[in-house]
């Protein structure tokens, strides 16, 4: 089976989330680091622009955004699952709610907290990112509220945890648990004395370090020149495309993200299902390469 390479950056919130799901599931993966800012010389070819953290590679096929990621990891490793039967509504809000107004929140705290520290060559990446200003002193004024935004958060998992259980669904950790839990590491690790304030929530902390000690699963590295190798031996795996799609199939069209990092990825449809789209691009140096984006949250325009 090929390998699973993830394409991430240690301090990214979005890749410890994906990192906490192999370790749910007990995985073997290659990391290959790429740069926190633009430009990333050796992500682009792959993704056909895209430059968000984390990108899932497996031989040819590259699956952007966290969510599709997830989701793919599940489909290919089922055991251990991340949406455990019955509870598939649970995480997908879990994880809807946490990737959006939770992670808003954690950003301004934390971005806020570190004020004048900020690298004003990150600055300018994220405003490009974001197609607006990134305003650390804006931030630095919002930061005590958006602290009493994620302690509000907090409590409402704590309030799902208080029956006693180990995980947010239960007895086993899944998705809901490392979409939850990576905020308040990315909290934790950047702006660590905000964090203090939680520990009035009764089996917060407890949940949170239950969640940390599943780990990342077995983690080696590849380089960059590595994964491209990979890439250009494989093909892609075979695809479907919805009946609901069918007029659009062998069509150029380009997809992209709708809230930011909206760089669009131009190739040809050639593969759709409720969760997903799929393009198919052909590079001389790399052969064919199928890039998949979530359906939701991502638009597709006919070129």
């Amino acid at each position: 089976m090929p390998e699973i390479i993830l394409h991430q950056y240690d301090t990214s919130p979005f890749s410890e989330k994906i990192r906490i799901c192999l370790g749910i599931k007990g995985l073997a993966w290659r990391a290959v680091d790429q740069p926190v800012i633009m430009p990333k010389p050796d992500l682009v070819p792959l993704t056909g622009g895209y430059r968000r953290i984390p990108v899932l590679q497996i031989g040819a096929d590259i699956y952007c955004d966290s969510q599709l990621i997830a989701r793919e990891l599940e489909r290919r490793f089922p055991a251990k699952p991340l949406y455990p039967a019955g509870q598939a509504g649970l995480v997908n809000a879990t994880e809807q709610w946490c990737d959006k107004a939770v992670f808003q929140s954690a950003v301004v705290a934390i971005f806020g907290a570190l004020g004048d520290k900020v690298d004003p060559a990150f600055i300018k990446d994220r405003e490009a990112l974001s197609g607006q200003p990134f305003n650390v002193a804006a931030m630095q004024a919002l930061s005590p509220f958006a602290l009493t935004q994620l302690k509000a958060h907090a409590a409402l998992l704590a309030e799902q945890l208080a029956d006693g259980r180990a995980f947010l669904a239960g007895a086993e950790p899944c998705l809901a648990d490392a979409a939850a839990y990576y905020n308040f590491w990315f909290l934790r690790s950047f702006a660590p004395g905000l964090a203090d304030r939680f520990g009035d929530l009764a089996g917060f902390d407890a949940w949170y370090d239950r969640v940390a000690a599943l780990g990342h699963g077995s983690r080696a590295t590849m380089t960059p020149a590595e994964a491209l190798s990979i890439a250009a031996a494989a093909d892609p795996e075979a695809t479907e495309v919805l009946a609901s799609d069918a007029s659009l199939i062998g069509q150029t069209v380009s997809l992209a993200a709708t809230d930011y990092g909206r760089d669009p990825i131009t190739g040809t449809l050639v593969g759709s299902s409720q969760f997903s789209l799929t393009v198919a691009r052909e590079l001389p140096e790399l052969g064919r390469i199928n890039v998949h984006v979530p359906r939701l949250g991502y638009s597709l325009t006919p070129a």
